[in-house]
């Protein structure tokens, strides 16, 4: 066998191994019924803050301790414990990416960037510039 080939075969088994790695770290979107089901595996859930009932996180007490409720798309509700400090505005979102575990009924986050949170303003559009905009380019 020439040099090149056998430098070829290297090259292309790395590559695959390096794909089969990334394939591990796949994951999906989950419901709280799934992550329910899943209970004790590391699942993605995209949900609403449930308003209706208050965040408890009392920083004096634990600052690393923020429980609160949310609900998905479907409807179900869940409560979710994070074991790190309040996220910044997370009381003004819309949607809560979380990564957790489910631990008897309970969204279990212990990893930092367990809780992903996007500003609604960022997002929405303002009416009131929007017609500002129109008048101006006509």
């Amino acid at each position: 066998m020439k040099r090149i080939n056998i430098i070829l075969l290297v090259f292309i088994a790395v590559a695959i191994g390096v794909l089969v790695s990334f394939m591990g770290n796949l994951s999906t979107y989950e419901t709280i019924a799934s992550a329910k089901q899943k209970e004790g595996k590391s699942v993605t859930i995209v949900a609403k803050l449930d308003n209706t009932i208050p965040i408890e996180y009392d920083p004096l007490k634990n600052p690393n301790y923020v429980s609160f409720h949310v609900v998905d798309t479907l409807g179900n509700k869940a409560k979710v414990v994070y074991h790190y400090e309040k996220p910044y505005d997370m009381d003004k979102t819309e949607r809560i990416v979380l990564k957790g575990k489910m631990q008897n009924g309970v969204f279990d986050i212990t990893q930092k960037d367990g809780i992903l949170i996007t500003c609604p303003s960022k997002y929405k559009d303002d009416p009131y510039i929007i017609k500002k905009n129109l008048s101006q380019n006509q």
